[in-house]
């Protein structure tokens, strides 16, 4: 030929993907690929200018070269295309630039255009792709972007075939152990579909049981994960890092869970030291981006947005990160920010729960709970069952929230997160707060350090009441922990109770561990007015809310 396809493949291989492209573009338009004789030359050089297309992500044109080429390959004798297929190996990787001397595969070529489809987000057109592929025929790469794509689909028992066909083949595919764990598999029935490899005797090797115990501990962890046993998960984790210090991966998921049940210091200092070993890291910043807005470190989350932007300004955690960054300043384009990480992921668990926050925050509850709802269908966590409740309580959803927090008590039996969601809704209505103080009490046995059931109950205290019994306990919690939320607290007691000067000694308190605090610096001000004699609150009629909830006792005891 005129035009050497190997070379061609050899800058494809070079990554020098535009100088192949523009050669591919000779090779196409050669004399020798348009000969009718010679269908099989034509379908070569398309598939190599699709290549060349797929690797500068102009995946549309890259579709149409591919698509070109099965048209022209349709047309090669049957006898020339048998002997083309049974020249290429079984377990050759169809990676983008792959071809064939003697023709194309079409089962590669039917890859290629489902995984362009799939960085269009066409996931449906993807999947119609990939069953086109013969289940003998598909390898590795190909079995685990069809189980994505079923997954995507929701065809949760379809997907979940795949993935273990992958372990079957590969043990050591983490995506499928995670993906496997997600969708309800056991340790036991994924460690089963590991290779025994035996010896004589009819046992495994001690070498090859101790190589891979390692990695029958991380389905352990993966599957406590998958079930918000957060604790035995962490456990494992910090058992394997022992093994392997300075995992970045291992760090990464430990922040991500310490994150999601609210060890935000443990959580952002495993973030740090990821970071500190790999900068470049992006996997899971969004989370630790609204752990900094959490401690209001705004220099922090500025600089950690700007490093993003500079690495992968394309993926959707950037998205999320800049929705934090932008909340306190522009809502609706924060807002904006939370739906482009969506858009560009639809599986992105953290889109959704910021994209909910941030509508119950503009007062769009109905749209929140949509929300809300996304994200549990994802993975469900303790953030989306508090995002679903409060939302119901600011629509007045009473029996809604009640049940949401049910289902988070079940879901989740040892958490303590999950008992003061219990106790939110009953703490929403007068006759509910004997309730509410149970579960908040319950909560703090189960947690001792749960800040968030000692405020909440501290707030029951003062709501029947009993500011002395507030008091004591908020100032019980001072003693182990330097928290800006427990000053925060103490001054608005002692300010109810005309103690201004013990009020305004907590709330600068409170701004010198945090000068960002909002509710301390509008204490301040109601404190200023407090103290000129002027009473800052304007009365308030509060209507009763009673939930008629004949199994509630029941339910409730069972819970506690």
């Amino acid at each position: 030929m005129e035009v050497p396809k190997d070379q061609i493949a050899t800058l494809l291989d070079y990554g020098l993907h535009n100088s192949a492209q523009m050669l591919s573009c000779f090779l196409v338009s050669s004399p020798a690929a348009n000969t009718e004789s010679a269908p099989h030359l034509k379908a070569e050089s398309l598939v190599l200018l699709g290549d060349s297309f797929f690797r500068e992500r102009e995946y549309r044109r890259a579709i149409h070269s591919y698509k070109q080429a099965l048209q022209y390959n349709k047309m090669v004798p049957k006898q020339n295309v048998q002997l083309s297929r049974s020249s290429i190996p079984s377990n050759r990787s169809p990676s983008p630039n792959s071809c064939n001397a003697s023709g194309i595969n079409e089962n590669e070529v039917k890859f290629k255009i489902a995984s362009c489809h799939c960085f269009l987000n066409e996931n449906k057109a993807a999947l119609v792709e990939m069953e086109g592929i013969p289940c003998k025929a598909r390898n590795l790469p190909m079995n685990l972007l069809l189980g994505k794509l079923y997954r995507v689909s929701r065809h949760s028992r379809a997907a979940v075939a795949i993935y273990k066909e992958c372990l079957r083949h590969c043990p050591y595919m983490l995506e499928a152990i995670t993906a496997l764990s997600e969708l309800g598999s056991s340790a036991k029935d994924i460690i089963s579909l590991f290779p025994q490899n035996l010896n004589r005797s009819g046992r495994m090797p001690f070498d090859h049981i101790d190589s891979t115990r390692w990695l029958q501990r991380y389905v352990e962890a993966q599957c406590c994960m998958a079930s918000n046993d957060y604790k035995g998960g962490l456990e494992i984790f910090a058992d394997l890092l022992q093994r392997f210090p300075n995992n970045t991966h291992l760090l990464l998921e430990m922040a991500k869970v310490e994150a999601i049940i609210g060890k935000n210091e443990e959580a952002i200092l495993n973030f740090e030291k990821a970071r500190s070993i790999d900068p470049y890291i992006v996997t899971y910043m969004d989370e630790y981006a609204m752990l900094l807005k959490l401690r209001s470190d705004y220099s922090k989350l500025n600089k950690l947005v700007h490093d993003l932007l500079n690495i992968d300004p394309a993926r959707p955690e950037v998205f999320v990160a800049l929705s934090v960054l932008w909340e306190r300043k522009d809502e609706k384009k924060a807002l904006s920010y939370a739906e482009q990480s969506i858009r560009i992921d639809e599986r992105h668990i953290t889109g959704y729960i910021m994209k909910g926050n941030l509508l119950l925050t503009m007062k769009r509850a109905e749209a929140a709970v949509s929300a809300f709802r996304g994200a549990q269908e994802l993975r469900p966590d303790i953030r989306s069952y508090q995002g679903l409740v409060h939302t119901y309580l600011a629509l007045s959803k009473i029996k809604e929230a009640l049940y949401a927090s049910r289902e988070a008590m079940k879901a989740m039996p040892q958490s303590a997160k999950a008992l003061k969601l219990v106790g939110d809704v009953h703490a929403s209505n007068t006759g509910g707060r004997e309730k509410a103080k149970k579960f908040y009490e319950s909560a703090l046995r189960l947690e001792p350090g749960y800040l968030g059931a000692a405020l909440a109950l501290a707030e029951l205290h003062v709501i029947e009441g009993r500011n002395g019994d507030a008091v004591s306990l908020l100032e019980r919690y001072l003693k182990d922990w330097a928290d800006d939320s427990l000053h925060v607290k103490l001054a608005q007691v002692f300010a109810a109770t005309n103690m201004l000067q013990e009020a305004l000694s907590h709330y600068q308190a409170a701004l010198r561990l945090n000068p960002q605090n909002e509710a301390a610096k509008r204490g301040l001000e109601r404190l200023e007015k407090q103290m000129k004699g002027v009473d800052p609150d304007a009365p308030e009629d509060d209507e009763d809310n009673d939930v008629e909830d004949a199994d509630g006792d029941q339910d409730d005891a069972e819970l506690l």
